[in-house]
């Protein structure tokens, strides 16, 4: 693991302290099943996210199968719209995954959602995937927020 990729860990972990659970749908994990899903900091639903700032995104997600690697893909679903979120890390095997990830393991995905300033202050769906060396989502899932200045 890169220093930047054990500082975001690091970093997300230590912002779990005080994470809320957060209620979601599963948009089509295939391979995995999801147990929760931990935000912070997001004190309501939906999450207000602060333009200029970084939420940690913990999902916590049993595998049912055997992956030697796993990417990331964020959208955000505007107006039924799916727009590409970019992420720091898309390897998630850099984000709290120890890879090859074994069958009938639980796993914490750890990542940030960096909300740039730039954003509009709109509301919608983040959809969060993380697919196996299948390109199968071990987990799909979506929450609503609401990007504010």
């Amino acid at each position: 693991m890169d220093v930047r990729a054990g500082i975001i860990v690091l970093f997300c972990l230590m912002g779990f302290t005080c994470a809320e659970p957060v209620k979601f749908l599963d948009c089509g994990s295939t391979t995995g099943k999801v147990v929760t899903v931990d935000i912070a900091p997001c004190p309501n639903q939906p999450c207000e996210l602060h333009k200029g700032v970084s939420y940690g995104v913990n999902v916590t997600f049993n595998s049912d199968v055997l992956s030697q690697t796993s990417t990331a893909l964020v959208h955000g679903i505007i107006a039924g719209v799916p727009v590409p979120f970019p992420i720091p890390i898309e390897d998630g095997c850099k984000s709290g995954i120890v890879c090859p990830i074994q069958q009938q393991h639980k796993y914490n995905y750890v990542n940030l959602l960096p909300v740039k300033t730039q954003y509009p202050s709109i509301k919608l769906v983040v959809e969060w995937e993380l697919r196996d060396d299948n390109n199968k989502d071990l987990f799909c899932i979506r929450f609503p927020v609401k990007i504010v200045s």
